[in-house]
C-alpha cells in the first residue's frame, strides 16, 4: 500500500527539507530553519506512530520514513558546516556515519540482501540529533549562549550513540552478507 496518511507524513517530511535548504542558504533565516528543522524532527514519530495505530505498515513506509530522517539529518549538518552554524567537527563525524551507514546499506541491496532495519536505538539518537542540531542553528541566529550550551549537552550523547548504532549496523551488513540462507 503506497497511498497511506502515513506515507503523506513522511513526504511531506521529504518536501520540508529543501525549504529548510532555502531558508538557510537562500534567506539567512535561521532561527525559521531551526523551527523548521524541529517540526520535521518532531514529526519523525508521527508516521510510524499512524501506520502502527491505523494498521497501515508498508515496505513504502518502511522505506520513506528513514529515507526522510537521513534526508533531514544529512541536509541540516552539510548546511550546517557551509553556513557555519554547526561546528564542523560535529559536521564531519555525522556524515562519516551517515556515509559509512549508507555504503553497508548499499552494499546489503546490491547483494539482494534486503535492507537494513531501523534500529530503537537509532531512533533514541536521531531524536537527540533533532534537538541538538536546531539548536545550533537557533544559536547561530540568535546568538542566545543557552542554545550553544544546550546543543553542545545533548550532541555529544547523541553521537556517542548514533555511532554504537553504526558498530551495530556494521555487525547487520556483515551477517546479512555472509548468511547463506538467504
Amino acid at each position: 500500500m503506497i497511498f497511506t496518511l502515513p506515507n503523506a507524513v513522511s513526504f511531506v517530511r521529504v518536501l520540508l527539507v529543501p525549504v529548510f535548504v532555502w531558508l538557510v542558504l537562500g534567506r539567512d533565516e535561521y532561527t525559521g530553519a531551526s523551527l523548521l528543522l524541529g517540526f520535521i524532527g518532531a514529526t519523525d514519530w508521527v508516521d510510524g506512530y499512524l501506520a502502527r495505530r491505523l494498521d497501515q505498515v508498508s515496505a513504502v513506509g518502511k522505506v520513506l520514513d528513514p529515507f526522510a530522517d537521513r534526508l533531514a539529518v544529512a541536509a541540516a549538518v552539510i548546511v550546517g558546516w557551509i553556513s557555519g552554524a554547526l561546528p564542523w567537527l560535529i559536521a564531519a563525524l555525522l556524515i562519516a556515519r551517515e556515509a559509512m551507514v549508507a555504503i553497508g546499506a548499499v552494499l546489503v541491496a546490491i547483494a539482494g540482501r534486503g535492507r537494513l532495519d531501523v534500529r530503537r536505538l537509532g531512533k533514541v539518537a536521531t531524536f537527540g540529533l533533532y534537538f541538538a542540531i536546531p539548536a545550533f542553528y537557533m544559536y547561530a541566529g540568535t546568538g542566545a549562549d543557552p542554545w550553544a550550551w544546550f546543543a553542545w549537552v545533548v550532541v555529544i550523547p547523541s553521537l556517542m550513540l548514533y555511532y554504537v548504532v553504526a558498530v551495530q549496523y556494521a555487525g547487520d551488513v556483515r551477517r546479512a552478507l555472509h548468511d547463506k540462507s538467504r
